[in-house]
């Protein structure tokens, strides 16, 4: 069974992300000097904060009482406090959770913290405001080093693939069952977080602890819903009763983005990684899939996804090619024939003996294996 690293262990031990690390760090070494406090709520920490050493301290984004930020600030500690109004933290120390962008979602989606986002995002993105645009980087930089310390150490596979692939299909359901062998086999399943071939295989990550009727049952109840349109709180109610029904499923990560804002994540993924920058999901999902990429039939985006994984590979910029494999010959040769030009960019290179077309998603782990030496 697939094991994530537990969160924190790896992270710099000079970074505090939680109340509890804040109070450790005090008691073990009586000194906040040159450390990073990062979103911890320090309100009633006012006497620990007055009388301990903060210089070279960076405060983001921790509420905390007046007298103490001002005694800090004397100390040489940068304070930048949290920033009113806004249906997101920039500064926050750890990825999302499904229940976290899902909260509120009895009274429908639009009133959801993941519905606001989306909602401030296309209400600044227009107006080229410099501190709107400050406030997507800095949320975007923490979430990926919070994402950095999740995956520390872990082996993962990338599985891309379309937002259209519908609840209740064969393809789904073929979709499901590659994400549950892949965490059944000791993999981290990445995908990017969304709707269709993405929530399917973050569902089959969600399944893999559980007997295998598990899957068959949850598969029947969801295809009830099978489109997040009309109605995306239909859609993702659906989702949590199965997580209701079946609690404490496998661990996988989805990093979906508000660029696309219409496709909403998905709450199989255990942890959400959600960015403003849709370049940085990107390239971040695809760097972080070390252990290689499984690519289902898709359009445009998967075809970028690809391309964006090819290069790299092709040139060795992140060092030994990972393995890539696509699912489905007529889809990649035929209708949109990406495998033989990808064939022919590897031809005589390293990447050539890492590279994959299969017929049935079944054959994938398989050819990951084969590929992964």
């Amino acid at each position: 069974m697939q094991t994530m690293p537990a969160h924190a262990a790896h992270h710099d031990d000079r970074e505090i992300e939680t109340l509890e690390e804040f109070d450790a760090t005090v008691s073990a070494r009586g000194t906040l000097a040159g450390h990073r406090v990062q979103a911890v709520d320090l309100t009633d920490r006012t006497r620990e904060l007055l009388t301990t050493d903060t210089a070279g301290a960076v405060f983001l984004g921790c509420a905390m009482r007046e007298e103490a930020a001002a005694k800090i600030r004397t100390d040489g500690a940068l304070v930048f406090p949290p920033v009113p109004d806004l249906p997101f933290d920039p500064y926050r120390g750890h990825v999302y959770s499904p229940d976290e962008l899902f909260e509120s979602l009895a009274d429908g989606y639009e009133a959801t913290p993941d519905a606001r986002a989306y909602a401030w995002f296309q209400h600044t993105k227009a107006d080229r405001d410099i501190y709107a645009s400050m406030l997507r980087a800095v949320h975007d930089d923490s979430v990926s080093d919070a994402l950095d310390e999740l995956l520390s150490g872990a082996r993962v596979v990338g599985v891309m693939g379309g937002h259209a692939m519908a609840r209740g299909t064969q393809e789904y359901a073929g979709a499901a069952r590659l994400g549950r062998e892949l965490a059944r086999a000791g993999f981290t399943v990445a995908t990017g977080g969304g709707p269709g071939a993405m929530e399917a295989a973050n569902l089959g990550a969600y399944a893999a602890p559980f007997g295998d009727e598990m899957l068959t049952e949850s598969l029947e109840l969801l295809a009830k819903a099978p489109n997040f349109t009309p109605s995306v709180t239909h859609w993702a109610t659906a989702a949590f009763e199965i997580r209701t029904r079946w609690p404490q499923g496998g661990r996988s990560v989805g990093i979906p983005t508000w660029f696309y804002g219409h496709e909403p994540p998905n709450a199989f993924a255990s942890h959400i990684a959600k960015y403003f920058a849709n370049a940085t999901r990107e390239d971040g999902l695809l760097a972080r899939s070390n252990a290689g990429v499984v690519f289902l039939p898709g359009a445009a985006g998967t075809v970028q996804e690809i391309f964006d994984n090819a290069t790299p590979n092709y040139y060795e910029s992140r060092g030994e090619p990972t393995p890539m494999v696509l699912v489905n010959r007529a889809h990649w040769t035929e209708k949109l024939p990406t495998w033989p030009l990808l064939r022919s960019l590897a031809r005589g290179r390293s990447m050539e003996a890492r590279i994959a077309l299969v017929e049935r998603i079944e054959e994938a782990p398989e050819a990951l294996k084969r590929l992964g030496g």
